[in-house]
């Protein structure tokens, strides 16, 4: 019963990461073709950091549910955010140090994704009805 009232959020996550993955993959795929190989992996990098660490965050939020774990549902949810926030950061913190990339396709990539974690679930709520 506790796992039926988290299903409809964990399948609508999962359909948000894939989404998110799929753009990512294929916008990554587009800057190769349109300008050039290190735009594409500079691409896909500044994609992937966003849906690894929305991922993780994912796995937090619905790591508990029901009344009685009230206070584990919110524990686990802001710590998730709080993981969330610092996978992002020490990820782009070793790109910048380690990684060649181009910064304008890593960060507009990121923002796309950021796009579409704000207004995917918009869209997949209204096509339920």
């Amino acid at each position: 019963m506790v796992s039926a009232l988290v299903r409809p959020g964990r399948q609508l996550a999962k359909r948000l990461l894939l989404l998110q993955s799929g753009v990512v993959l294929t916008t990554a795929l587009m800057a190769v073709f349109a300008v050039s190989v290190d735009w594409g992996i500079s691409a896909l990098i500044g994609g992937g950091i966003f849906v690894i660490a929305n991922a993780v965050f994912a796995m937090c939020a619905f790591l508990f549910s029901g009344a009685r774990k009230a206070r584990l549902v919110m524990a686990s949810f802001y710590g998730g955010e709080v993981l969330k926030i610092l996978i992002t950061v020490i990820l782009f913190v070793i790109v910048y140090l380690y990684i060649e990339v181009e910064l304008v396709p890593l960060k507009l990539t990121y923002l796309l994704a950021l796009g579409i974690n704000i207004f995917g679930p918009v869209l997949f709520i209204n096509n339920n009805k």
